[in-house]
């Protein structure tokens, strides 16, 4: 059972991996439309395209880094330096979607915002316990390997 819920995050990672890309590159069409029906969107056409844009891909490369970690997750090897590594990534994007939200909200302020600048930092600093936790399972598995 254990391994069927890995392997269907794994596959709803990918899902989201990949429809990412296309939200995230049909954005220029998708804001004219969504512009269409709200002129405060409209009116800001250009700087949310790009903002929404920053932030596509800062999503997109925290799950490509997730999807790396599912793959050592599979392979029965999670605790390894990549996936340290992977997190201390992830982190690093968490706190940069904060940094683009707060700039967003100087171009539009919504209250959804305010909530999801919240939910990335308690991501990013979710993310740096969790490595510094890996980083200490692989220094006793190293022991462990050596006194065997």
């Amino acid at each position: 059972m254990k391994e069927k819920v890995t392997i269907w995050t794994k596959r709803l990672l990918d899902l989201m991996f990949w429809s990412g890309i296309v939200v995230t590159a049909t954005l220029p069409l998708s804001i004219r439309i969504i512009g269409s029906y709200f002129d405060e969107i409209k009116d800001k056409y250009g700087e949310l395209v790009v903002i929404y844009f920053v932030l596509g891909v800062a999503g997109l490369v925290i799950v490509r880094e997730l999807r790396k970690m599912f793959k050592t997750v599979l392979d029965k090897n999670c605790f390894v330096e990549a996936n340290v590594i992977s997190l201390k990534k992830m982190s690093k994007w968490s706190f940069f979607i904060v940094a683009m939200s707060l700039v967003r909200t100087v171009v539009y302020l919504t209250f959804v915002m305010l909530v999801i600048i919240l939910v990335f930092v308690m991501a990013a600093l979710f993310c740096l316990v969790l490595a510094n936790v890996f980083e200490e399972a692989i220094r006793y598995k190293e022991e462990n390997d050596f006194t065997i």
